[in-house]
C-alpha cells in the first residue's frame, strides 16, 4: 500500500514564549517491509532543523525557537510504501535460550514489573502460560487483552501506570501494548513497544482520505525457523490481530517514553493550548492530480 500522510501540531499561548526545545519522533522507519519515498518538516517560525537517530534507531528531528513567540505550527508530510510482512516462524519454548535469542533480546527481555503480583495480571500470566509456542502466546495475548480490557478514551493518561490500567479495566492503544510488553516479558519472550499509525477505515471501500491518532501496537522477537535469526514480529493488541500493510512504523522502544511523537519544554509563564491532527490518504488507484494534492 501506498499513503501520504500529514501529521500537524499547532501550540497557541497566551504570552510570549522563548527557548522553545522539541524534540519529533515522527519520521516514518525505513526497513524490510517499508520505504519512505518522501519525509518533510515545516515549522512556523522557522527555525534550523537537526536530525539524529536515538538509542534504538528512530529517528529524531530536534528544533529551538529562541526568540519570543506565541504560537508554533509543526506540519510534517510523508509518502510511504508498505509490504505485507512474512509469515511469522513456529518455533518452540526451548529456542528461547539459545545464546543467540538473548543476545537480539537484550533489554527487550527485561521484565516490566509495574504491577508485580496484581491478581488481573496473574491472572492473564496463568491464561498464557499453556500456549503451545511463543507464537501462540504472542497471538493469545492480541486475543485475551481486547477481551479482558474496554478500548475508552479519557480512562488513562500517557503517564498512567499498569496498575490503574488493571484497576479500571479500561485504557487506549498504548496501554495495550504496555500490558502485552508486561506478559510477553514475563514469559521469556523479548517485545518492545511500537509507535507509529494505522490506516483504518470503518469498511473495506471507506474513505481515501482519513483522520487517525497516533497508534501503538507490539514487536515480539520470535526464535527463527531451524535455527535461523530471531525475527520482530508485529502484532496489534487492539485490533486482535498481526500488524500488516495498513500499520506505518515510526519507531520503537522498551515502552511509549522512548518514542513520544513530540516532546519539548519552553520557557515562560504563559499556558498552552493544543490541536493536532493525523491525516492519512491512501494512494493506491489514485489519478497523478491527486496524489499531486495529497
Amino acid at each position: 500500500m501506498n499513503f501520504a500522510i500529514r501529521y500537524l501540531t499547532r501550540y497557541d499561548y497566551d504570552a510570549d514564549v522563548v527557548d522553545n526545545l522539541n524534540a519529533l519522533r515522527v519520521k516514518p522507519a525505513a526497513n524490510s517491509r517499508q520505504r519512505v519515498d518522501e519525509f518533510s518538516v515545516r515549522l512556523q517560525p522557522e527555525v534550523r532543523l537537526h536530525r539524529h537517530a536515538d538509542y534504538f534507531g528512530t529517528e529524531v528531528v530536534e528544533f529551538e525557537v529562541s526568540r519570543p513567540h506565541r504560537q508554533l505550527v509543526v506540519d510534517v508530510r510523508a509518502r510511504v510504501s508498505t509490504a505485507p510482512a512474512p509469515d511469522p516462524p513456529e518455533s518452540s519454548w526451548d529456542a528461547l535460550s539459545e545464546e543467540a535469542y538473548l543476545e537480539a533480546g537484550g533489554e527487550f527481555l527485561l521484565a516490566t514489573d509495574d504491577a508485580p503480583g496484581h491478581p488481573v495480571l496473574l491472572e492473564l500470566l496463568e491464561r498464557t502460560r499453556a500456549a503451545p509456542t511463543p507464537l501462540a502466546t504472542v497471538m493469545l495475548v492480541s486475543e485475551l487483552i481486547p477481551d479482558r480490557f474496554d478500548y475508552r478514551r479519557g480512562a488513562t493518561y500517557v503517564d498512567s501506570p499498569l496498575a490503574h490500567v488493571l484497576d479500571g479495566g479500561a485504557g487506549v492503544c498504548q496501554d495495550f501494548v504496555h500490558l502485552g510488553l508486561c506478559v510477553l516479558r514475563h514469559h521469556g519472550i523479548a517485545a518492545r513497544y511500537v509507535s507509529g499509525y494505522l490506516f483504518a477505515t470503518a469498511v473495506d471501500g471507506g474513505p481515501e482520505s482519513v483522520e487517525v491518532d497516533t497508534h501503538a501496537w507490539l514487536e515480539a522477537l520470535l526464535p527463527g525457523d531451524r535455527s535461523g535469526e530471531p525475527v520482530w514480529v508485529g502484532a496489534d493488541p487492539t485490533n486482535r490481530g498481526l500488524a500488516g500493510e495498513r500499520h506505518v512504523k515510526i519507531g520503537h522502544g522498551r515502552h511509549y517514553a522512548d518514542v513520544p511523537p513530540i516532546k519539548g519544554v519552553y520557557r515562560g509563564l504563559a499556558s498552552a493550548t493544543l490541536e493536532a491532527s493525523v491525516t492519512m490518504t491512501r494512494l493506491d488507484g489514485l489519478d497523478p492530480a491527486a496524489i499531486a494534492r495529497a
